[in-house]
């Protein structure tokens, strides 16, 4: 799950923490400014993480003291709306969580600038840590663009609509406390705790029935914002699909039994 890139260090780094994955965004040279290179190993990253049945969470954390800064300006893929670009466009919006979600939660580590690209894959990440110092911006609009990765969709839904427009259309910043009043993040931790954070968060939910987990998490998704008799609909239907369940028996066994339950994802 790696590659080499302009430095010694690969772009992206993956390591494995037990049923944990934590995914880093590797180049500090850069700001961990997402390169063509970083956005194709980004999306088999993702496809490895979600077909290894013993990962059951992911965290997304940026190199040094930088979360990303969205697109590296300095590609010559971004410099022509990706016509030259030696990927194909659908890989590129899986790499980026514009056109799919991991079936595994994924937590987010905000170690410093988040920003552009970085701000949008954010937008994809189920829980949010950030440290203090975190920043959280598109300035897209100063740069003769627009938001071109999902968040003219899904900020609104996120964070008051009047915050998100202002946010777009003006490219002014948010600060870690101000991303955390207005529900865009849940966690606000001291410099260089947010990692260490959202493992231990990553750690709580890897314990839990992952085929629990992951028909939750794909419940959520699919109820989006459906009115509540459809959305009921959905959240039947994956609840029908795990009451049945290996998972929910060992549950109530071990409850009963006063034990921790041993899970399987069955």
């Amino acid at each position: 799950m790696s590659g080499t890139g302009e430095s010694e260090q690969p772009p992206l780094l993956v390591e494995r923490d037990g049923a944990v994955a934590v995914v880093t965004m590797n180049r500090p040279h850069r700001r961990n400014a997402l390169s063509l290179e970083m956005i194709g190993l980004l999306s088999r990253a993702w496809d490895e993480i979600d077909g290894d049945d013993a990962i059951r969470a992911a965290v997304l954390t940026g190199a040094s003291d930088n979360y990303c800064v969205g697109g590296d300006l300095g590609d010559g893929w971004m410099s022509d709306g990706g016509k030259r670009a030696k990927l194909d466009p659908s890989e590129i919006g899986r790499g980026l969580l514009l056109t799919r979600s991991l079936r595994k939660p994924l937590i987010a580590a905000v170690n410093g600038a988040c920003l552009g690209g970085g701000l949008e894959m954010l937008q994809q990440t189920d829980i949010r840590v950030a440290e203090e110092q975190a920043t959280f911006g598109l300035p897209e609009v100063r740069r003769g663009l627009i938001p071109g990765a999902g968040s003219t969709v899904r900020l609104k839904r996120q964070i008051p609509y009047t915050k998100a427009v202002e946010m777009i259309l003006t490219g002014d910043p948010l600060t870690a406390r101000e991303a955390y009043e207005f529900g865009l993040v849940g966690h606000v931790v001291p410099t260089g705790t947010a990692l260490g954070r959202a493992r231990e968060i990553a750690g709580r939910v890897a314990r839990n029935s992952p085929l629990a987990v992951q028909h939750a998490k794909a419940a959520l998704l699919a109820s989006g914002w459906l009115p509540d008799e459809d959305a009921r609909a959905i959240e039947g239907r994956f609840v029908g699909e795990v009451i049945t369940s290996e998972d929910a028996k060992e549950g109530r066994k071990a409850f009963m039994e006063k034990r921790e339950p041993r899970f399987t994802g069955r």
